[in-house]
């Protein structure tokens, strides 16, 4: 039996068994969810070392070399942690090995197997014994199953494989968010553009999706300035900034995505969440009232779920209200 003939093989179980599509989808869902966690803990150290390499070169430029005037060094000093800082080196997703933040010790192959290393190491450095935490198979398994049902949504189709994008990118947006209360530019801008340049593709009938260019085009510019524009009311109300410009890029994302006419959806969705969630903080947990809660999330998982099943909402609240005819 040559390659081909298995390749075809392959297609054809793919395309008759929904079971065999969507378990496969599942399995690599695992894998792309462990790449995800490398994704959230180094973006924002990438970024980090991004803003202090150009602050030195700022700092150099201003003074005229190393020193300031009084013979101070003017470089920034170094991180605690050692490894964050600009000169030690290449930094970046695939660069350096993954390891144990305590003893150092390499991260094997047979060690990062999604979720099973983890339950076969009980959590924990197969060296140092250090804990390990939790998230990183919940993360795993989150990934694993949207990406399950993402298929079991689109099936054995090209469309899939966007909308499979979409949701990794949202998955990794969410947590980096809830650490660090920012949605970086590299992340949100090529999930806008991506989100645009699928409207060329033509709207498949069976889903309504991607949508249309005009859609889409509307549905970036709309999702930016709505948000852009409630933060500069608020701002201007209450001298406070209620948002972070990275919550307009996602918003503007999600409209390229979905088109304008899913924006107000997301955006209910999106407050609703954010809402319930935010009491049951200050209420359950003492949550300071005054401390910041990232918006991101919540526009994440509306947009996941507009993503799914935004039309069969959108139709059930027309027929409900008797505005659908």
């Amino acid at each position: 039996m040559n390659i081909e003939t298995v390749f075809q093989l392959l297609i054809y179980g793919l395309t008759t068994s929904s079971l065999t599509w969507i378990g496969l989808v599942f399995i690599f869902g695992l894998l792309i969810g462990s790449f995800l966690n490398v994704v959230i803990h180094r973006v924002p150290i990438m970024l980090e070392r991004d803003w202090k390499s150009q602050a030195q070169q700022i700092l150099e430029e201003t003074n005229g070399g190393r020193r300031t005037a009084d013979g101070k060094d003017v470089r920034l000093k170094p991180d605690p942690q050692g490894s964050e800082t600009p000169a030690d080196g290449p930094y970046n997703l695939f660069v350096p090995r993954s390891a144990c933040p305590k003893c150092g010790a390499m991260i094997t192959a047979a060690q990062n197997i999604p979720v099973i290393s983890y339950l076969f190491l009980k959590g924990k450095c197969a060296k140092c014994g250090t804990q390990i935490s939790a998230r990183y198979p919940i993360v795993e398994l989150v990934t694993a199953i949207l990406s399950a049902a993402v298929a079991w949504k689109f099936g054995f189709h090209w469309y899939t494989g966007a909308a499979l994008v979409l949701t990794w990118f949202l998955v990794a947006l969410t947590v980096i968010d809830f650490d660090t209360q920012l949605l970086p530019d590299n992340m949100t801008l090529p999930l806008m553009w991506i989100g645009l340049l699928l409207s060329l593709a033509g709207t498949v009938s069976d889903f309504g999706l991607p949508v249309d260019m005009r859609s889409s085009i509307l549905g970036a510019v709309a999702g930016y300035l709505s948000l852009w524009s409630i933060y500069q009311l608020f701002k201007l109300v209450t001298g406070k900034e209620g948002m972070g410009y990275g919550d307009f890029k996602l918003f503007a994302a999600l409209g390229a995505w979905m088109g304008w006419q899913m924006l107000p959806l997301i955006i209910l969705l999106s407050a609703f969440t954010g809402a319930v969630v935010g009491i049951a903080l200050i209420v359950v947990r003492g949550r300071d009232r005054n401390i910041p809660i990232p918006f991101g999330p919540y526009l994440a998982a509306a947009g996941w779920i507009a993503l799914m099943w935004g039309d069969q909402i959108v139709g059930g609240y027309l027929r409900v209200s008797g505005m659908g005819g």
